[in-house]
């Protein structure tokens, strides 16, 4: 019969053996937690920067549109300074 001592030593590396596959354990679960957080982060960041993207490409599109509403405007202004000036000839003309 084994003896006290040995006993001991027995149930002890037993505990130590399972604290280790338990500690392997938590250290890859920890590993795959890690690897997830960062993924998420990576994936916020993207957002980010897509969301920062799309606000700098509304900006954009509308500075064109009130540029694009202002040429609008002038090419008319323009078109009725022509036309105004085209008939102030016509009847000078005709005299």
């Amino acid at each position: 019969m084994a003896s006290r001592t040995e006993r001991l030593k027995k149930a002890a590396v037993k505990a130590a053996k399972t604290a280790r596959k338990w500690a392997e354990t938590a250290a890859r679960e920890a590993d795959r937690l890690l690897e997830e957080a960062q993924k998420r982060v990576e994936t916020e960041q993207r957002q980010r920067r897509i969301k920062e993207a799309l606000r700098r490409t509304g900006k954009v599109l509308k500075a064109v549109g009130r540029a694009a509403i202002v040429a609008g405007i002038a090419a008319g202004i323009a078109s009725a300074r022509a036309e105004k000036r085209a008939r102030k000839l016509s009847k000078r003309a005709r005299r």
